[in-house]
């Protein structure tokens, strides 16, 4: 058997979907790498973490009073002592070999804090749409890059360097689920760190179909007004603002997000950073 690759770690964060995370923790005990998996649970009540331990004795859990969305996985990225950590979701995972080969990218590029890989999409293996964009991302190419430089990426899959991931504060509470990985990217560049994507790491996605789809919308719609107004500067943040007032007109789930939104205006001028104008610029050109 091949020895643990010990410089990554899979963090999971997930929610009442015992039947997927089990699938996905079969996968990942497969993998050659033989990663350590920390899951944590964001206070299921379909006996989560009793399934895990019983099931996934290898997986290690920890299980938060309340749902912490997807700063979860900050409770998981502090856990472990990995230098890199692997993101998945309970119905994501990934593919084997890909984690040493994004293990290996990041030992050798000492400015890359991210790779964000190929994600495939279901039983037919579809390629994520996302992930084609980012494989023709205009934006310049960065000799100390291995890949296409990207702000953004997907959560459910992406491996990042522990230390700029925690040094930036990962996920932001506040934002629970959806369009959280913006922010994060964003504060990575901001930083000075870099961002690519690489075809030749792989993930797979089989979404669950236990979705709350309009609670997403109004989260998707909430988040992108309160990260606009957080990092961009005003025209920027306006231009997304007209956006989001001109879906609300015809989308309820998005009316609610916008009024989400608002209600929160006091906490985002609190914590109102915006990014450097490199940064900007580069936003600029991917029509973010």
């Amino acid at each position: 058997m091949s020895q643990p690759d010990q410089r990554v770690a899979v963090v999971i964060a997930t929610r009442n979907r015992v039947a997927e995370l089990s699938r996905t923790l079969e996968r990942l005990a497969a993998l050659p790498e033989r990663p350590r998996v920390v899951v944590v649970d964001n206070a299921s009540t379909d006996g989560t973490p009793r399934a895990v331990a019983r099931r996934h004795p290898d997986a290690e859990v920890v299980t938060m009073g309340r749902n912490l969305g997807a700063a979860a996985r900050n409770v998981g990225a502090r856990r472990v002592r990995s230098p890199y950590v692997a993101f998945a979701d309970d119905d994501s995972w990934w593919a084997p070999g890909s984690l040493s080969r994004a293990a290996d990218l990041l030992d050798r590029h000492e400015r890359l804090a991210l790779v964000a890989p190929r994600i495939l999409v279901g039983p037919a293996q579809r390629l994520d749409p996302t992930c084609t964009s980012m494989a023709a991302s205009p934006l310049p190419t960065e000799a100390d890059l291995p890949g296409p430089p990207v702000l953004g990426f997907l959560a459910c899959a992406a491996v990042v360097r522990r230390a700029a991931f925690l040094a930036v504060g990962g996920f932001e509470p506040r934002l629970l689920i959806g369009g959280e990985e913006e922010l994060v990217a964003w504060d990575l560049a901001a930083a000075g760190w870099g961002l690519s994507y690489i075809d030749a790491v792989v993930a797979h996605h089989h979404p669950s179909p236990a979705r709350d789809v309009a609670a997403r919308r109004r989260l998707l719609a909430r988040n992108r007004l309160w990260v606009g107004w957080l990092r961009r500067p005003a025209a920027s943040a306006a231009r997304r603002t007209a956006q989001v007032a001109q879906a609300a007109l015809w989308d309820p789930p998005v009316r609610s997000g916008l009024l989400e939104a608002l209600a929160g205006v006091g906490w985002v001028l609190a914590r109102r950073q915006v990014v450097p104008p490199a940064v900007e610029r580069r936003l600029r050109l991917l029509g973010t």
